[in-house]
């Protein structure tokens, strides 16, 4: 597909390119939802401990965490289209692979291959949203990228049961074999070709990459699972000294795998760090709140689930309008507004009483997630005109480590709350998601004293 920088591509081929990306996206997001589900069945039918069962998670969050830098800096340098298109051929594979794994082990192996594909659609979905786009619309293809995101969350324990209710969990997988064919047809026929550069891939870069992000999820994760302090310590000394090393081979390239150079840019380096404590927010109130609701309130899991889905749904609403104001309007500006209307949506529910209905809840739910959709999308909008056009890749790769540093962040942060204050640990993880979220409401406010650079 042809492919102008300035305009995008014309309509209507411009919408068939979106829903491939679409499409893959929701795969990829949507496998993460319903193995959560799926776990204690998973479990049993191969004689796991539940313990042992959440490897079907980690290997999945794990593998594309520390590959999502290397598979964008690829991009950059081959295009986005092979390695989305590659990704997605892994992921298919992958897939079939977990429905015919007969073992846990099996199953999480192909686990890992399954989330090297994902990391291959995470890496460079809106850098090719770039490419799609004129920039005058490029906020509104960035808000379709966060609608699907929630969408597929929001749906996804309701597809994982419902398959669940008529067939074993392999099915879970193998519905993703034919859709991810049909996918990658579309992405050979849809996508457009961007040009890349000849400049060697740095292969030493990309496993200290690997080293640096893997080792430090597992001293994050350390306390919270009751490591020993020593070795909690020699991980965080590790991640230290690899990770100076790191850092220094990247200043030298012209290109890094670590953006080292779009972190030099102010409003760039704001907009991430913004997008690390928001999500680190949202992650800190989406593993406290089903503890909240079943045992504080004697809420069923069902009625839990129906519970958390007004946030999802309201960034739905939201999302495609803060993408069509961030074309107009900054995105420090908007993006402060949304995440102070989810520092008050996060106080309302932690102050929400012990005997609260239904409706008490779901307003205050779709109140937060109301705010985090009018951050979401000016926010990514932001990191990727921050950067320059031959480096969407980058910018794109470090968008969803942001993402998911911020995530794995909470979800220790929630661990080791509950182990320092069981009995009220849902409420105070509540409060403590409210004040990440004010922080990242200052952070993103301090963006508009920056200069709004618009990359070439």
């Amino acid at each position: 597909m042809p492919l102008d920088a300035e305009q995008g591509l014309p309509t209507p081929e411009r919408y068939w390119a979106i829903v491939v990306i679409a499409l893959g996206l929701t795969l990829a997001v949507l496998d993460s939802a319903i193995a959560n589900v799926a776990l204690p069945t998973i479990a049993r039918d191969v004689n796991a401990s539940a313990a042992a069962s959440i490897w079907v998670v980690n290997a999945y969050q794990l593998s594309i965490t520390i590959s999502l830098l290397p598979l964008a800096s690829l991009g950059d340098r081959i295009g986005y289209r092979r390695v989305y298109t590659g990704g997605l051929a892994v992921f298919t594979v992958a897939s079939l692979g977990c429905a015919l794994a007969g073992s846990l082990p099996m199953l999480a192996a192909a686990r890992v291959i399954q989330g090297f594909g994902a990391a291959g659609l995470m890496s460079v979905n809106t850098a090719l949203v770039r490419t799609i786009y004129p920039p005058s619309m490029l906020g509104r293809g960035v808000a379709i990228n966060a609608m699907v995101v929630a969408i597929a969350s929001a749906v996804g324990p309701s597809v994982a049961s419902a398959v669940l209710a008529v067939a074993s969990w392999p099915w879970l997988f193998a519905i993703n074999v034919p859709i991810g064919i049909a996918a990658i047809a579309g992405a050979f026929r849809a996508l457009p070709n961007n040009p890349g550069h000849n400049a060697p891939y740095d292969y030493a870069s990309a496993i200290m990459n690997a080293f640096v992000f893997g080792m430090l999820i597992f001293t994050i994760d350390g306390p919270a699972h009751g490591e020993p302090l020593r070795f909690v310590l020699l991980q965080a000394l590790a991640v230290v000294v690899v990770g100076y090393v790191f850092v220094k081979r990247q200043l030298k390239q012209k290109a890094p795998l670590l953006p080292v150079d779009l972190l030099r840019i102010p409003i760039f380096a704001l907009s991430v760090a913004t997008s690390v404590c928001s999500f680190c927010a949202q992650m800190l109130a989406f593993v406290s709140l089903p503890f909240l609701f079943q045992n504080t309130f004697g809420f069923t899991q069902v009625e839990t689930g129906l519970l958390i889905t007004p946030w999802p749904f309201a960034i739905v609403f939201a999302a495609p309008l803060a993408g069509a104001l961030s074309d107009r309007y900054s995105a420090g500006m908007l993006g402060g507004i949304g995440l102070i209307v989810l520092t008050v949506g996060l106080v309302l529910m932690a102050t929400v009483g012990m005997h609260p209905g239904a409706l008490d809840i779901a307003w205050r739910m779709a109140v937060c997630g109301a705010g985090f959709g009018l951050f979401q999308a000016p926010n990514n909008r932001q990191m990727l005109s921050a950067a320059p056009r031959e480096r969407s890749g980058g910018a794109s790769g470090m968008l969803g480590t942001a993402r998911l540093t911020g995530q794995t962040l909470g979800a220790a942060l929630v661990a080791l709350i509950f182990g320092i204050a069981p009995a009220s640990g849902p409420t105070l993880c509540l409060e403590v998601g409210a004040a990440f979220a004010a922080a990242a409401a200052c952070v993103s406010l301090l963006r508009l004293r920056q200069p709004q650079r618009a990359a070439a």
